[in-house]
């Protein structure tokens, strides 16, 4: 049933040419040079310290790794994050 929802979803994206992480839950990342980052469609902090931070998404989990790092904005489904980010991981 799962699968049959996310391949109807992505019809209907298609047909209405509206942005997929919308439709599907995805999530969106904006990063500015290495110093700033936006993501948008998360499901919560698992962790957070000066140097990682961890959140869950609909379908798994990003991890950003840096230093510095300062949340200055978050909200249910979005976050804004400043720092030296190094590294950022998508983990299914």
């Amino acid at each position: 049933m799962r699968k049959l929802t996310r391949r109807f979803n992505q019809l209907t994206a298609k047909l209405l040419d509206l942005p997929q992480d919308v439709v599907m839950d995805l999530p969106r990342i904006t990063m500015i040079g290495n110093r700033q980052l936006y993501i948008e469609n998360h499901r919560g902090v698992l962790h957070f310290s000066n140097e990682m931070l961890k959140l869950a998404l609909a379908t798994g989990r990003v991890e950003v790794y840096g230093s510095e790092l300062v949340i200055r904005a978050i909200l249910t489904e979005e976050v804004f994050i400043e720092g030296m980010i190094h590294d950022i991981k998508y983990i299914p």
